[in-house]
């Protein structure tokens, strides 16, 4: 059996959405990092976000609990393992509080702000632990939902 080459493994464990959203980035940043904007854009309708804690520093945990359209609740805990403000945020849900492993890792995201030509070069990238794993958030919606996502993200830093 040979072993894939790394470049080859990656593209098949990893998600990307790449826009370039017409607000600035420290508007973009501030509303990623302020758990208080998260019912107004996090998730796709009708989906919604009823608590988002976030400790936004490198080991600091984050919680956010996403509503489905029937009344179920998702509870999504993790890590903040990078915060560079307004330029870049990693997050997993690999690790929970202090650095407590989840039950089910499922990936890193990495989300990046850079200014291009008066607006935002908006990119986020999930990276996740398995080709199965990266297969089934794709299933799920990756590109749609994190598409509406960007575009409820822009509306609201418009708003500003």
């Amino acid at each position: 059996m040979s072993a894939q080459p790394k470049e080859k493994a990656a593209e098949t464990r990893e998600l990307v959405l790449d826009r370039l959203l017409d607000a600035p980035r420290e508007k973009l940043f501030r509303i990623w990092t302020d758990g208080s904007t998260y019912a107004e854009w996090f998730c796709p309708k009708p989906w919604t976000v009823t608590k988002a804690e976030l400790d936004v520093r490198p080991g600091g945990k984050s919680l956010i609990v996403m509503k489905g359209p029937e009344g179920q609740e998702f509870p999504n805990r993790g890590i903040f393992l990078e915060v560079v403000p307004n330029e870049k945020i990693v997050f997993t849900d690999a690790f929970t509080d202090a650095w407590t492993p989840s039950e089910r890792a499922f990936m890193v995201a990495t989300v990046t702000f850079a200014d291009e030509g008066g607006k935002t070069r908006y990119r986020a990238v999930a990276r996740h632990w398995s080709a199965e794993a990266c297969a089934e958030h794709e299933k799920m919606g990756f590109h749609e939902g994190w598409g509406i996502v960007a575009t409820q993200l822009e509306a609201l830093a418009k708003k500003m």
